[in-house]
């Protein structure tokens, strides 16, 4: 079944490529986009299908396809408790993506479709392979694709923007490249089992972790390696942004599970407090830099560097609970970012034509449905209780006080920090007086296709945040195995 995932998004690409005309007439348009939908949201079935089939009890991984000799390599496809959630992740938001941009990307629209079913195989395929060459292989293939979809569909300073993220996460990612080569030469196999069965000596782990925390670094990123990542989402389309935020972002997290935790844990435990350091850094430097932001999608944006290095705390801090904690936060970010994004992109960018915070106020005034919508996003930003993001940002920062106790302390900065500036951006969109004469009409509210989307995005928070335990429950287990299989190297 997993490789019916990805020949799925080919196949659409194939029948939108061929058998709709070239020619920019309304019907072909609207071929492409539903034919392009339709195939996500078969994705999307097809992943919860092998959701519900997945036996949770089973530490192996599962659904593994063995493709011997595919141009000279072997191919191994599978996955575990872990890799489950990132593949709906990918699917949901993929759909996402095509619906947020369903009325605004007018010219184009067959290459634009056909990027984002390409995207999706890429990005599926990087939860779906068990050797780390192929990880990196479409680790990096997804940088083409979003290049062009920056340079072609984004707006006035696209090209900047698209170069920047190409160039940053290219040569962040080549110590990435030299790490998995270094492995291969030892070991003589970049099969991901075998290499979690073997034990490298610790000055040969220290280099590695050193080339493979950059590239993930820059993927997360971290303070000083985040400029790529704010260019990105305020030039990039709607459909971009979400993809980047909900996804891309969510790769380093999953790398550091599959690259770092099992492979290195006598190296990323001594260095934990240095990566600790480095993240604390990080969510006061984004914070402060979200408060003084007027450009809303950047404002969103510096949020997203805040979070995820809350999530990268979490992850390196050898507690279950911080483990959890921050794959449930990626999970949460997801869904929340996306929702963001929608709210400040797809409706008041689409109808205001201003990205300025300055030029809104009292938007609550005439979009009522609209202001409920994104309240309820902003508390789920601010991991407010009931939402995922509280359940995912606690047991990280739970994790982190377990470690280290005193960068656990500056790490709790985020609550108020995010509290601060998704509050004090809700207040001045929302309210602040009158409504604002720059606009000639009024903007109308939510249509049934955003009202829909957002709402699935806030259910989504608030059901699992109310009730987690069908991700929790599916993490435990697996979390479990891999803590007490690092815990006796390390000693």
């Amino acid at each position: 079944m997993l490789i019916w995932l990805l020949l799925i998004p080919p196949i659409g690409i194939l029948i939108i490529s061929t058998a709709i005309p070239i020619n920019r007439s309304d019907l072909n348009i609207q071929r492409a986009k539903l034919t392009a939908l339709s195939t996500s949201i078969i994705n999307l079935f097809l992943s919860l299908i092998i959701f519900i089939m997945f036996d949770f009890s089973n530490n192996q991984y599962q659904f593994v396809q063995e493709y011997h000799k595919v141009s000279l390599y072997d191919i191994y496809l599978g996955l575990d408790g872990i890799s489950i959630y990132f593949v709906i992740l990918t699917s949901l938001i993929v759909c996402v993506s095509l619906l947020s941009n369903w009325t605004s990307i007018k010219k184009n629209v067959k290459s634009y479709v056909i990027i984002i079913l390409l995207l999706e195989t890429l990005l599926l395929a990087v939860f779906l392979v068990l050797d780390i060459l192929f990880f990196y292989i479409f680790f990096e293939s997804i940088l083409p694709p979003l290049f062009i979809l920056i340079g072609l569909f984004g707006s006035s300073n696209k090209v900047r923007a698209s170069f920047y993220l190409f160039i940053y996460t290219l040569l962040g990612s080549l110590y990435l490249l030299l790490s998995i080569l270094t492995m291969c030469s030892i070991m003589g196999t970049t099969n991901l089992d075998a290499l979690c069965k073997a034990n490298f000596i610790y000055s040969s782990q220290l280099f590695l972790f050193y080339g493979i925390f950059i590239a993930f670094a820059v993927k997360t990123p971290t303070i000083f390696l985040n400029l790529w990542l704010l260019k990105a989402h305020v030039e990039s389309p709607l459909s971009g942004s979400i993809i980047l935020a909900g996804i891309v972002l969510k790769l380093s997290l999953y790398g550091i599970l599959r690259l770092i935790l099992p492979l290195l844990s006598k190296a990323f435990l001594d260095y934990t407090y240095i990566v600790h350091f480095i993240g604390v850094i990080t969510i006061i430097y984004a914070s402060i830099g979200t408060l003084r932001t007027i450009d809303v999608k950047e404002l969103i944006a510096y949020s997203s560097v805040s979070h995820a290095a809350v999530y990268l705390v979490g992850l390196l801090s050898n507690t279950i609970q911080g483990i959890e904690g921050g794959i449930v936060l990626g999970l949460a970010h997801g869904f929340v970012s996306s929702g963001l994004f929608i709210c400040a992109g797809g409706v008041l960018y689409d109808r205001s034509s201003t990205r300025l915070i300055t030029h809104y106020r009292g938007i609550a005034q005439i979009m009522p449905i609209y202001s409920i919508m994104f309240f309820l996003l902003c508390l789920a930003n601010c991991a407010v209780p009931l939402t995922l993001n509280f359940v995912g940002e606690f047991m990280s920062l739970y994790g982190v006080f377990e470690r280290l106790p005193l960068l656990g302390v500056f790490a709790s900065s985020s609550i108020i920090f995010s509290a601060a500036y998704t509050i004090y951006m809700f207040n001045r969109i929302e309210f602040a007086g009158s409504y604002c004469k720059i606009f000639n009409i009024n903007i109308p509210d939510l249509n049934k296709r955003e009202l829909y989307i957002l709402l699935t995005l806030v259910m989504l928070t608030v059901a699992f945040g109310i009730y987690p335990s069908p991700i929790l429950d599916g993490l435990h287990y697996y979390v479990s195995c891999l803590i007490y299989s690092v815990s006796p190297l390390a000693i």
